[in-house]
Formats: C-alpha cells, structure tokens, sequence
C-alpha cells in the first residue's frame, strides 16, 4: 500500500484515522491505522465517498462492541444457568 501523505492528511482531517504523534508532531500508524487505512481503500473501490465511508466504519465500531456485549451476556446467562 503506497499512499501520498495528502491522502494520508485528508483521512485525517475527515476523521477517518487518528494517528498517533511524535513529540515533533511526526505521524505514527498503528497496526490499527494500516489496518482501517486498507478498510478505507477497499471502501473507496466499492464505490463509496469519503462520508460514506465515515459513516460505515462507526456502524462497524458500533456492529463490533455489540457484538461483544452479546457474548458477554451469553456468559453470565449460562453462568447463571449452570448455578
């Protein structure tokens, strides 16, 4: 993946990525952010905009934690009926 930094700076700015940064404001990409930052790429294949792409990526984040309350409320049910 080779992307230009304006690329990089305009994610950014529309609040698709949040980089980490150096004490001399230097970007750093988590694992995360190369993860989201392909996420991104494939979005824009398929045809989406940059707020379309906005708005899928907080459904996922929001789709992931529900998810995992889900499994978390499975275990203490069977946890109490097991008990």
């Amino acid at each position: 993946m080779n992307l230009a930094p304006q690329t990089l700076r305009v994610y950014e700015a529309r609040g698709l990525i949040e980089p980490s940064r150096t004490s001399g404001g230097t970007r750093r990409y988590s694992d995360d952010d190369l993860g989201r930052i392909q996420r991104i790429g494939e979005l824009l294949a398929a045809g989406l905009n940059l707020a379309g792409i906005k708005l899928v990526l907080e459904m996922e984040v929001e789709n992931q934690r529900l998810r995992s309350e889900l499994g978390e409320a499975r275990t203490r049910l069977e946890r109490y009926e097991d008990s």
